[in-house]
């Protein structure tokens, strides 16, 4: 009889304790989520989920650093379903405010599903390491509530951008007929060298403003500084780039192959050809933009 108690007794705490941690110091969930505990205060606020957390959090892969906020707590996480068995989520949902915690998640999990650095190799046990403190918890309620009212102002400018751009084609006299897409270009100096075509080498001098005729970006050092967007840190000359191996906005890519070397011409781009409901630096969502265009040389 001692025998078969003392072997349920020890039965019993194997089931308590759980999987063991193969790191030092941290304990482990049932379903494989590392974690060590700096700081609790378990009598602050909980995170739940659906909630955006306000941290301060150095990650890192085994040894090697992949971000640190440390000092500058920002939003970092939406808690949301776990995608896989052990991953932060889990952890995050453990995290009170105030609370400091490290969590490791298998790094071989993650690269099943994120991308991860050159350095990383699978099969050798490596971890991704998350340092956390939890600055604060943006509810749910709170999260709902700003989502509909980034909604309903996003919506509101994207009704709002064919009346805006209707009165600027107004205002500036522009009669040219949109091409399918929407497109407004007008040239005003027909060019008479190759025209640009796929694969060929080009430079533009360019100047990007906004309706209200802000600039927020040119090639040409005199607009940049009598527009007061000046950098003396980069270059003002042409843009050199080959044609269809470039990035560029829809607007600008079709803009250009009805041009020549030696055209100036002026585009007007809709949201949807330029940078559309993401907007870019200093360009808001759902903004038309304008281009004055010179395409210098054509190769």
């Amino acid at each position: 009889m001692k025998t078969v108690a003392l072997f349920f007794a020890t039965a019993l705490m194997f089931t308590a304790c759980g999987p063991k941690s193969d790191i030092e110091g941290f304990e482990k969930t049932k379903s494989g989520l590392h974690y060590k505990f700096e700081q609790e205060n378990k009598g602050a606020q909980q995170a739940q989920m659906g909630d955006v957390l306000v941290v301060e959090m150095k990650m890192s892969l085994d040894d090697s650093l992949l971000f640190d906020n440390t000092g500058n707590p920002q939003r970092m996480f939406e808690i949301a379903n776990s995608l896989f068995d052990g991953d932060i989520n889990e952890g995050l949902l453990m995290l009170h405010i105030g609370d400091v915690a490290t969590f490791a998640v298998e790094a071989d999990s993650m690269a099943a599903r994120f991308p991860m650095p050159p350095y990383y190799k699978q099969g050798v046990g490596s971890k991704v390491y998350y340092e956390i403190t939890l600055n604060g918890i943006i509810t749910k309620e709170n999260v709902d509530k700003e989502k509909a009212e980034f909604e309903a102002t996003m919506k509101k400018l994207r009704e709002e951008e064919s009346t805006i751009l209707a009165k600027y084609l107004e205002d500036n006299n522009i009669s040219v007929q949109p091409t399918e897409s929407g497109l407004y270009i007008i040239e005003k100096r027909k060019g008479k060298g190759p025209k640009v075509e796929n694969g060929k080498a080009v430079k533009v001098n360019y100047t990007g403003k906004l309706l209200d005729g802000k600039v927020f970006d040119t090639s040409v050092e005199s607009v940049a500084q009598d527009a007061g967007v000046y950098n003396p840190n980069r270059p003002y000359e042409p843009l050199a780039y080959v044609v269809g191996e470039m990035p560029l906005i829809k607007g600008w890519e079709e803009a250009m192959y009805t041009l020549s070397q030696g055209s100036i011409a002026t585009i007007v781009i809709p949201s949807n050809l330029g940078y559309g409901a993401s907007g870019n630096q200093g360009i808001p969502p759902y903004s038309p933009l304008v281009f004055d265009l010179e395409v210098v040389s054509v190769k």
